[in-house]
């Protein structure tokens, strides 16, 4: 490897959103920094499988699928 070219890669502290903390090693930051998640996938639907709404501002969802309607599946 080459000297000098690489990350400092180093132990930090995750606080997550319910105040529960963890140790992992990263290029954030300094040693013993700590990075406090604002979304995390113990909560966040993209992870836990939470329902989504569609919401159709002004009729563009609508006019999509006029426009597309010939594509159906």
């Amino acid at each position: 490897m080459k000297k000098d070219i690489h990350p400092d890669y180093h132990t930090v502290e995750v606080v997550m959103t319910d105040g529960t903390k963890f140790k992992t090693r990263s290029t954030y930051g300094q040693e013993g920094a700590t990075i406090t998640l604002d979304i995390d996938p113990r909560t966040h639907p993209a992870w836990t499988g939470g329902t989504q709404h569609l919401v159709d501002r002004g009729g563009r969802v609508s006019r999509f699928k006029d426009k597309f309607k010939g594509f159906g599946v």
